[in-house]
């Protein structure tokens, strides 16, 4: 099968967890765990755009907050509003690991190319950087359990909620 922008390489950069307290969260995870600094946004409908969950429009809301520890950037992620997939892995009782993030440089075109190899589109949004650029879209591949995100890095980011 012919590679493209999504799996040219490239490595997974992210690992993802769910949490009910973002606060808390990032206090044990730079506290027992040494990952950090921590830096916390939340986005919602006046920040994000073309918010998608499972094919329909919709609008949500998360907190979360990323640090990178080595090579590896970690991801906490509260729910706070309407539909998302990590309201469903929570309200489900799932815990630890939601998913595994890929930087992409051609998000599009990625997401094309995940489509037509048959994964399962299951959330998606724009607009997180600080000039309204930065995308992100989460997959479920076939015939694996494990969710995959797309991410496009925006050139800049929004001020942070807090940084810990």
């Amino acid at each position: 099968m012919t590679v493209g922008p999504a799996f040219d390489g490239a490595l997974f950069k992210q690992v993802a967890i769910v949490v009910d307290d973002l606060d808390q969260a990032v206090r044990q995870w730079s506290d027992i765990l040494s990952v950090g600094p921590w830096t916390a946004y939340r986005y919602d409908e006046t920040i994000l755009r073309d918010m998608l969950y499972r094919g329909a429009p919709c609008t949500f809301s998360i907190r979360h907050a990323l640090a990178w520890h080595g090579d590896v950037q970690f991801e906490l992620v509260q729910p706070l509003n309407g539909p998302s997939i990590f309201r469903d892995y929570y309200e489900a009782g799932m815990g630890a690991i939601h998913h595994l993030g890929k930087y992409v440089d051609d998000h599009d075109a990625a997401v094309t190319e995940v489509l037509n190899r048959g994964f399962e589109p299951l959330q998606s949004a724009r607009g997180f950087g600080a000039d309204g650029d930065g995308a992100f879209a989460y997959f479920r591949p076939p015939g694996i359990d494990v969710i995959i995100e797309l991410i496009s890095a925006p050139a800049t980011r929004r001020t942070p909620e807090f940084t810990y």
